[in-house]
């Protein structure tokens, strides 16, 4: 390409911000902090829907959809959730030329307006689960905004269910945490710590929120997906009761999950280089593209038919295939827009490898040399099936080590800092103490991301305190 990225190391945030553009994948809207989510952009998006949808429906969950527009006093009734989301909130006043009898609010989550559909829907134990998920956008009036990241607008998944125990509803949001930590290792190549949020970080509202938290290419903490027991309280607010078999009436139990377009911010960061993005195979657009290299007309007609041919098969195979017919384009120009998209594995076909009834493969993964080899014609589809498994399973192993390169366990509350400064996970016992943790936050700008579900038991002295302590926590710097 003409001018070249910055590098992740030299700035990685106009490294991010440049990327997002010139892959293609969005732009920026005329409403401040807005995005577009371009064809590219949104075909990644499609295939994360796609991996989760199959894996909801797997676990007895159906799709509906629920209002955009929310009466203010459904936020009103349940205190907690309305003064968490009280600064981020859109309200509409004047519809129709005529000021509202009632404000509306443009939806920040839907867990107000599901509760009061579940009072009017469950009667009685019978009626019990309720499954739902909802395929939609919020808003949330961000001050800092990023692409993908933090938007006005952002676009997601949103599970919400109603169960007759509280063990329902925790086993509930257990199973959707790891329904989103599958999906993050096998589908995106990212590596995810699951966790249980401190009670200062949970979500507004919620009993218990669990988290799944993603380490990025600066080390810095993304929140990638959530999953929260809301206990009775939404169901005492919204009176969402049912007749148990006893014909005593109860209060459900709720839960609510979502995962957004921000994972996109994830697998850009996690993954890419300063030759642009690298996307894992099974979630991008396009797995392999073809590029047809040739001097003369005579070469393009042969070289083209063979390309096509390649497509075909590969296609048939079930293969995700772009061929980059493009003319007046030189294919170094092709090489370089492809590696600034990430598509997994470039496949080069040129007179001689007509001639020898192969084809050139080129990993996007490995850089120059190291990533090429040469493949015969014949059992390609078997070949670039293989070698995009194997892509998959690189690129996951090269971002756990990452990862663990990157995580700290500080004995110390100075080595902690340090760690901290330098922008390390750091993983530390932790007594809980809500106060030490506030001023941590204060000190060091590090929250806790999450305590980890996986523990290594017995006992240590809480980093915060001092005092013994039973469990680790995870802290860093987050976007």
């Amino acid at each position: 390409m003409a001018d070249s990225l910055p590098s992740r190391q030299q700035d990685f945030n106009e490294w991010y911000n440049q990327l997002v553009l010139r892959a293609d994948l969005a732009d920026y809207a005329p409403v401040r902090g807005c995005m577009i989510v371009k064809p590219y952009g949104w075909a990644l998006w499609e295939n994360i829907q796609a991996a989760l949808d199959r894996r909801f429906k797997a676990t007895g969950h159906v799709n509906a959809a629920f209002p955009l527009f929310i009466p203010k006093s459904f936020l009103e009734k349940e205190k907690q959730h309305v003064e968490g989301f009280s600064p981020e909130l859109a309200v509409v006043t004047i519809g129709g030329g005529e000021e509202l009898t009632e404000p509306l609010v443009v939806r920040p989550t839907s867990e107000t307006i599901i509760g009061h559909a579940y009072a009017q829907w469950i009667k009685s134990y019978r009626d019990l689960p309720v499954l739902i998920n909802q395929w939609n956008s919020v808003v949330r009036w961000e001050l800092r905004t990023k692409l993908f990241l933090r938007t006005l607008e952002f676009w997601w998944q949103e599970g919400h269910t109603a169960h007759a125990t509280y063990e329902e509803a925790e086993a509930e949001t257990r199973q959707m945490l790891d329904v989103y930590t599958d999906f993050a290792v096998n589908e995106a190549a990212v590596p995810v710590i699951p966790g249980i949020k401190s009670q200062a970080e949970k979500f507004a509202g919620a009993l218990h929120s669990y988290t799944i938290e993603a380490m990025m290419g600066d080390k810095r903490a993304l929140q990638a997906g959530t999953s929260h027991n809301l206990g009775q309280n939404f169901a005492k607010a919204f009176d969402i009761k049912y007749l148990d078999q006893g014909n005593e009436l109860q209060h459900c139990w709720t839960t609510s999950w979502g995962l957004s377009t921000r994972f996109i911010g994830a697998i850009i960061m996690v993954h890419g280089d300063d030759q642009g993005l690298i996307m894992p195979p099974r979630l991008a657009p396009f797995q392999v593209v073809v590029v047809p290299i040739y001097r003369s007309d005579a070469e393009r007609a042969t070289v083209l038919e063979a390309a096509g041919r390649v497509k075909t098969h590969l296609v048939a195979g079930g293969v995700r295939v772009k061929l980059d017919e493009r003319d007046g384009i030189t294919p170094g120009f092709k090489f370089n827009d492809w590696e600034m998209r990430g598509v997994p594995l470039r496949i080069e076909i040129g007179p001689r490898d007509v001639e020898k009834h192969s084809v050139v493969l080129a990993r996007r993964d490995l850089p120059g040399k190291a990533g090429k080899s040469f493949a015969p014609e014949e059992g390609l589809t078997s070949a670039v099936t293989a070698m995009l498994e194997s892509i998959q399973k690189a690129m996951y192993e090269r971002a756990l080590t990452f990862m663990r390169a990157n995580t700290s366990e500080p004995r110390t509350y100075d080595e902690f800092k340090q760690a901290i400064e330098a922008g390390l996970f750091c993983r530390v016992w932790w007594s809980g103490d809500a106060g030490r943790e506030a001023a941590i936050k204060e000190e060091t700008k590090a929250t806790i991301r999450c305590i980890p579900l996986e523990q290594p038991g017995g006992e240590g002295a809480c980093i915060g305190t001092g005092r013994p302590a039973t469990q680790v926590a995870i802290f860093g710097r987050a976007y």
